[in-house]
């Protein structure tokens, strides 16, 4: 299984390239969870404000 970064950006916010997102990850995070996909999006939430993990593996598979 790869590592992927499910990533949103606040509004208002300056414009991030995946290259940018995976090289800061590079100094900051032990090689092997450096992520090889990053997907820009809201993120599924439940009525309580919980991530939907399942969704985000769903959406990983497809990559």
């Amino acid at each position: 299984m790869r590592p992927c970064a499910f990533v949103t950006l606040k509004p208002g916010t300056a414009d991030v390239a995946i290259a940018d997102i995976i090289a800061f990850c590079r100094v900051h995070l032990a090689r092997f969870k450096v992520p090889r996909d990053v997907v820009f999006g809201p993120l599924p939430k439940t009525s309580t404000g919980k991530i939907q993990k399942y969704l985000l593996r769903e959406a990983a598979k497809d990559l």
